[in-house]
């Protein structure tokens, strides 16, 4: 009898994905942000290694290259930190200014905490599914070597 459970994981991915699209985007007004995106980003993850092995999960792109991913993150929470120093404002300084016009449409507005955000929730990605992959491939060629 096959199982329900690998096509049912499979089918979760992408609107999970969204849902974690949705907080990081609702992360610089109401509740939300790029911690939990990410670590439901990451969950994700963990549920098709879970499921499917280590060699299935990595054909995500994502997975492949989410320590390249904690970098890009990391490099954008530097800059949005710091750069506003070099204009002459404090460290983490929200861009547009109060009482500047904010470019968006309806309840979604960009601005630099939203930057600040996805760079939150490359790396909390990055993190978890790195780790998810070094114990996946410690557990499996403990498993070929025996014990």
């Amino acid at each position: 009898m096959r199982s329900f459970v690998p096509p049912l994981s499979r089918m979760l991915v992408r609107p999970a994905l969204i849902i974690a699209l949705a907080l990081w985007l609702k992360g610089g007004g109401q509740v939300g942000g790029g911690f939990p995106a990410g670590a439901l980003a990451g969950l994700v993850v963990l549920l098709q290694y879970v499921v499917m092995g280590r060699e299935q999960a990595r054909r995500y792109v994502a997975v492949r290259y989410a320590a390249l991913l904690a970098g890009v993150g990391l490099l954008l929470l530097v800059g949005t930190s710091f750069l506003p120093v070099l204009a002459g404002y404090a460290p983490v300084s929200l861009f547009p200014r109060p009482g500047q016009p904010e470019l968006g449409a309806g309840a979604f507005h960009l601005h630099t905490a939203l930057i600040f955000e996805g760079g939150l929730m490359l790396i909390v990605f990055g993190l978890v599914v790195t780790v998810i992959d070094r114990f996946a491939l410690s557990t499996s060629t403990e498993e070929e070597s025996g014990p």
